[in-house]
């Protein structure tokens, strides 16, 4: 059912939760994941010098996270990539024909990343593949992690 999955980070609650739930999906199914986080090259507000190089870097390091996560098996691929951050999630889950992205529904925000909020709804409504969104707030009745996912 899935071969190569994509899940976009920026090392948020609700990322990291997104991360957790791609790995164990991918590991059930045998899939690859490819790691993306993006620089927002056009993000309204924001001094050049918060993002530029030290974006890149926070960037690289939610990215190298997944692949540190990652159980025994699964394969991760990690990517930073530049530009408006759902534009750039959905282009390049196209580009590498992935069979699902994965993303939290609320980001960093502010100066210290995008927020998913706004990503996760763009992203839903123009992938032609399918979406996995995961809050980042305990979403079990039960108070435990409402992240994991039963196959």
């Amino acid at each position: 059912m899935f071969d190569l999955l994509v899940v976009a980070t920026d090392g948020s609650e609700s990322g990291d939760r997104a991360v957790r739930t791609a790995l164990d999906v991918a590991r059930r199914f045998d899939a690859s994941v490819h790691a993306v986080s993006v620089v927002d090259t056009d993000r309204a507000g924001a001094a050049p010098a918060e993002e530029g190089e030290a974006g890149s870097e926070r960037a690289a390091a939610a990215a190298r996270t997944v692949a540190e996560q990652a159980p025994g098996g699964v394969d991760v691929t990690t990517e930073v990539i530049e530009g408006r951050p759902a534009e750039a999630i959905v282009a390049y889950a196209e580009t590498v024909e992935a069979d699902g992205v994965a993303l939290g529904t609320r980001g960093r925000g502010g100066a210290g990343g995008f927020v998913l909020g706004s990503v996760a709804e763009t992203v839903v409504r123009t992938c032609e593949r399918p979406v996995l969104t995961v809050r980042g707030e305990r979403a079990g009745p039960d108070g435990t992690d409402g992240a994991d996912v039963s196959v």
